[in-house]
């Protein structure tokens, strides 16, 4: 059976065979295994002729490197990276994870005592986190991993969070193009200022921190800002028809991370693939518990009552070193469903574990079918010479 062929101004400039890129999830369940997207996830979305990123914000440096490097000995097209870039991990000795000022500690820690108490928790002191990779004089946690990027001539490089204009001159001259994830009209002029390839407009569907504004209501205002930078939508695609009606919206490709939580080669626990199979559409909710930003989850007992308690988080950073003494009770007490299981709405679509390939390949033929009838001439101008055919 032949391929269905779906492209977009994208595929040309990027350098694939079709318009969706794999989200370079970072952990999404209480960090116990590590990023999702590794190189097995973003190898097998490559492979099929998507766009593979790294969920690179938890590797040092150096790990980086070995990951980007084992990733290339598995795929030989495009692939990304996504790192975070937020102010707290940039300069001399920024990205630690520090603790809060005492006092905001111990009244935090109280609350979050008292929660585990209300459901059966023993509150157990983490042990001591291992000593932190070093960094390279003057950097800190991103500065360094950017020189990686740099350093390994990347593909494609998407910050997460923040802007990567001190470095755009210097991943051009590498030649890696760069995308750049927003959740609102102001950051997409800001980063499309920078000088980025793309920018990724990102809906309050999404798993994972999102802001407010939902995909439908926000792909097109960005992409009335800063056209002809071409814009690519996040936040409730998971199948071909949220593919089609982004592509309608003008976008020239998605970006997806729920629809690939689930893949065989996700790097998340069976228990959290199952709940987030087992979720509808209702049972996902946005809290501050877990990372101290707004994030889109699987509800649990533990978020319902710290919602209820009307505990105010940490900022991030010093939310996560809150939060480390009940991750380490929660897993002591055998009650991982409490875990942070970072998924989107689309959680409700999700029926079944099956190969990232599988899954891409099926977006793409439902997307085609559904241009084919009658929609691409539609589309055609918005998507920058979008063409399907079979």
């Amino acid at each position: 059976m032949s391929r269905p062929c779906l492209r977009t101004a994208f595929c040309e400039q990027f350098g694939v065979e079709y318009p969706v890129i794999l989200a370079g999830m970072g952990p999404v369940a209480g960090g116990v295994m590590g990023p999702v997207a590794t190189r097995e996830l973003a190898s097998a979305v490559s492979n099929a002729g998507g766009l593979g990123v790294i969920g690179g914000v938890s590797y040092p440096p150096e790990q980086l490197r070995g990951e980007i490097r084992a990733l290339r000995r598995l795929t030989d097209r495009p692939f990304g990276v996504d790192l975070l870039l937020p102010g707290a991990f940039l300069g001399p000795g920024a990205g630690r994870a520090q603790p809060p000022p005492p006092e905001a500690l111990e009244r935090s820690r109280a609350g979050l005592r008292h929660l585990a108490a209300e459901l059966g928790i023993d509150w157990r002191q983490a042990p001591p986190a291992p000593p932190p990779a070093p960094l390279p004089a003057g950097m800190g946690w991103a500065d360094a991993q950017m020189e990686v990027v740099i350093e390994e001539r990347v593909p494609v490089f998407a910050s997460g969070l923040g802007s990567p204009g001190p470095w755009v001159d210097r991943l051009r001259e590498r030649g890696t193009r760069i995308l750049s994830l927003v959740g609102n009209v102001h950051s997409a002029c800001r980063v499309a200022e920078s000088g980025v390839d793309a920018v990724v407009a990102q809906g309050t569907e999404a798993g994972g921190h999102t802001g407010r504004i939902a995909t439908l209501a926000l792909v097109p205002q960005v992409i009335d800002a800063v056209t002809p930078i071409p814009v690519i939508a996040a936040g409730g695609i998971a199948d071909g028809r949220g593919l089609a009606a982004v592509l309608a919206l003008g976008a020239v490709g998605a970006w997806c991370g729920t629809a690939f939580l689930v893949a065989e080669e996700a790097n998340q626990p069976d228990l959290q693939k199952r709940r987030i199979l087992e979720a509808a559409a209702e049972d996902t909710v946005v809290t501050r518990l877990y990372s101290g930003k707004t994030m889109r989850n699987i509800t649990n007992p533990l978020i319902e009552a710290w919602e209820r308690s009307g505990l105010q988080a940490l900022p991030m950073g010093e939310q996560g070193f809150l939060v480390r003494d009940l991750v380490h009770s929660i897993r002591a007490a055998g009650r991982e469903e409490l875990l942070m299981n970072a998924a989107g709405q689309t959680a409700g679509m999700l029926r079944e574990i099956r190969p990232a390939r599988v899954i891409l390949e099926e977006m793409v033929e439902q997307a085609a079918a559904i241009l084919d009838g009658g929609l691409a001439s539609r589309v055609e101008a918005r998507a920058g010479g979008f063409s399907d055919t079979h």
